[in-house]
């Protein structure tokens, strides 16, 4: 979770682990990211879901002009309170079928 939490290296979380005498390599931490990453991001968004029935919490949709190998997309953006990117969209249209499909992903 040190590599996740803070924005730390993989090699400055090895060296954080080995102060208390946790003898583990980067790439040890680097495989543990991959194998329980998306387990953790599970969690993490499960929990900023529940949050969301909060009278407290509040979230903003964004949307931005892209270029993609040349071409005008669109970048549909869930942005929290807090400023945290809950769910991102591209389409080559902009229209109310693309918006209500994003809305739709982005409250799951």
């Amino acid at each position: 979770m040190l590599y996740v939490r803070f924005p730390l290296s993989l090699r400055n979380v090895e060296d954080l682990l080995h102060e208390p005498g946790v003898d583990v390599s980067h790439e040890t931490v680097r495989f543990w990211w991959h194998r329980f990453g998306p387990m953790f991001a599970a969690k993490i968004k499960k929990r900023r879901i529940e949050g969301m029935k909060s009278s407290r919490w509040r979230w903003h949709l964004d949307e931005v002009f892209v270029k993609i190998n040349g071409e005008r997309h669109y970048l549909w953006r869930a942005v929290d309170h807090e400023g945290e990117d809950l769910e991102s969209f591209v389409t080559k249209t902009r229209d109310k079928t693309s918006a209500l499909k994003f809305i739709s992903k982005a409250m799951r």
